[in-house]
């Protein structure tokens, strides 16, 4: 008989039909408790969990008794109580490696369209102000050669750090718990406290995860250490920064601009001043949003299933220590 398992977000149809030469799946549209209660012998026998952007806590591994293994469709895993996980010896898996590529394009994106204005001016012309050769009220900044400091070093900062410093000429500055060897080979990176990339970079890009440690570590303190001329840029997780502090740092002109993909609410209320401010760029978390992208984090994320009911977790397994 086929392990039994829960999936809360849609697939293309060939990830599915894999999904279901391997277990009996049961589709639901979220893991709300109304929903779980409609389901509940369904949730109660499921060994496996598949899905993306809804919260694993206590109160649904409670409803999940034969639960060994959760796999999500992301490399984030905040919205999942991993000690809840973990006391049950519950398999994490998440996709780290496929969306690498993608995200550190969505940063330097940010990076580029924030110092050059892009979606400012582009709204600009089709207003219809363009009627004359510009002016300085047009300008922007240059991106090439400035200092880019990369707060956080894992993948997507080794991606962004080789596209900057190899695509621009960017020296950079970074700061991360240890130091990066290849990073400091490749790209003659720096290793730093996070004062000195705050003071020193032209460009601060936020690449961490959300835990105890880094929720707000950017706050009010840390924007009136950086250049006014320096652009801020956060594609990591919203509430590793202060958003209040931000944006008090963008109206008083302590910080020159803002790129941001990601926001302490989301999506971001309509009432955000980040929304009426010219020299922010607001993106709606599209970091790993392409279509090839989506496609292989569902690819992994259902082989990684597969692989975690078979016992095997040598990758992609956020906690392998209680599984082993």
């Amino acid at each position: 008989m086929k392990p039994s398992i829960i999936l809360y977000k849609a697939l293309p149809d060939d990830l599915l039909a894999r999904l279901e030469t391997h277990f009996t799946v049961t589709q639901v549209a979220n893991l709300k408790p109304e929903t779980v209660q409609q389901h509940a012998e369904a949730f109660a026998n499921a060994q496996g969990l598949l899905g993306s952007s809804q919260t694993v806590d206590s109160a649904l591994l409670e409803k999940m008794p034969q639960l060994r293994a959760t796999s999500t469709i992301s490399v984030g895993y905040d919205n999942f109580d991993v000690d809840a996980l973990n006391a049950r010896k519950i398999a994490l898996m998440h996709t780290p490696t496929v969306l690498t590529e993608t995200v550190a394009d969505t940063i330097m994106a940010l990076v580029l369209s924030s110092a050059r204005r892009v979606v400012d001016v582009a709204e600009r012309v089709k207003a219809g102000e363009w009627t004359k050769s510009i002016g300085p009220d047009w300008f922007g900044i240059d991106v090439h050669h400035k200092t880019m400091g990369i707060v956080g070093m894992g993948r997507i900062g080794l991606a962004l750090a080789q596209r900057a410093h190899c695509g621009f000429g960017m020296p950079i500055l970074y700061h991360a718990r240890r130091q990066h060897a290849e990073a400091e080979e490749r790209f003659q990176a720096r290793h730093c406290d996070l004062e000195t990339v705050l003071q020193e970079s032209d460009f601060v890009c936020v690449v961490l995860p959300l835990t105890e440690e880094t929720q707000h570590l950017i706050g009010k303190a840390q924007f009136a250490m950086m250049k006014k001329s320096a652009i801020f840029i956060n594609a990591g997780r919203g509430p590793v920064v202060d958003e209040a502090a931000l944006i008090e740092a963008l109206q008083n002109g302590e910080i020159h601009a803002a790129g941001l993909d990601v926001f302490e609410q989301e999506p971001l209320p309509a009432d955000s001043p980040l929304l009426s401010l010219p020299n922010v760029v607001a993106l709606p978390h599209i970091g790993s949003a392409t279509h090839e992208t989506r496609y292989n984090m569902a690819a992994c994320a259902v082989d990684n299933l597969i692989d975690a009911l078979n016992g095997k977790v040598e990758q992609n397994c956020v906690n392998p220590q209680v599984v082993r």
